[in-house]
């Protein structure tokens, strides 16, 4: 194929894609009152699970700052189209979340001509775990990071003279931003794994930048986290074993690949 021939099979993979976003937006839009109130702006209600769940825990293993006090929290809308903007942006985002796994698949049937038989059955099952990988970081990003971040900023206070009263549009980035963001750096051993089989990353280098990862993992924890070790520590231990599953996975790949080297050279 030539160069324009790829760009023209690009751009019916990608109407595909945002064919299928389009329909899982429009019945995020017919429901959008209802996704707002009981999923976006959950996180700012005491009886958001992750809250509950985290009290219960604390109490359990007796470490009260896991029990998170009421959010009290306000916001404004200071622009006459903020609201109604906000719905489609929202729609698309629940469309894209809904329609990943086909958008994952559409990527793939791009690439899928490019790869080798050998390579195409050691790729097999990667829709599932993209797609998986995908909707577990957007629920740790959603139950984990957002109630987190919501209830840290929404409680910070520089004097009492001081009122947070919040954009909702700024709100709302922060919730995308945690949830897509997260879901997208979640990717992290896939995106390993074709590094490593093109050899731009070795299990080498991972293994003696770790520190490094490590002491960047908990800085992230934590900002978003209250002032205390064990809530760090809850957050950080998920990033750290996705870190730790990528080395892994980039040792598998570089085993076999030095292994079809020697088999070349042997041939």
């Amino acid at each position: 194929m030539t160069f324009v021939d790829h760009l023209e099979a690009l751009r019916w993979h990608v109407v595909r894609s945002l064919l299928a976003i389009l329909v899982f937006a429009i019945f995020a839009f017919v429901k959008i009152e209802w996704i707002f109130q009981h999923i976006i702006l959950a996180p700012t209600h005491s009886s958001f699970p992750s809250y509950r769940v985290l009290c219960w825990l604390g109490q359990k293993i007796h470490v009260a700052s896991l029990c998170m006090k009421d959010v009290e929290i306000s916001f404004q809308s200071n622009e006459l189209s903020t609201q109604f903007m906000m719905s489609f942006s929202s729609a698309f985002v629940f469309g894209f979340i809904a329609a990943s796994p086909y958008v994952f698949w559409e990527v793939w049937r791009f690439i899928k001509p490019a790869l080798s038989p050998y390579e195409l059955k050691q790729s097999r099952g990667v829709i599932f775990w993209v797609s998986a990988l995908f909707f577990f970081g957007v629920a740790f990003g959603y139950y984990i990071l957002a109630p987190y971040t919501v209830n840290f900023f929404a409680s910070y206070q520089l004097s009492p003279q001081f009122h947070n009263i919040f954009k909702i549009d700024d709100y709302l980035d922060n919730i995308i931003s945690l949830t897509i963001g997260t879901g997208l750096v979640f990717q992290l051993p896939v995106m390993v794994y074709f590094f490593s089989k093109v050899g731009i990353l070795t299990p080498g280098f991972m293994r003696n930048v770790r520190k490094y990862a490590v002491l960047i993992i908990l800085v992230v924890a934590a900002v978003i986290t209250p002032p205390d070790m064990f809530s760090m520590i809850i957050v950080a231990i998920p990033l750290v074993l996705l870190y730790e599953i990528s080395i892994r996975i980039s040792g598998i790949v570089e085993k076999d690949r030095k292994k079809k080297e020697i088999e070349f050279f042997n041939s």
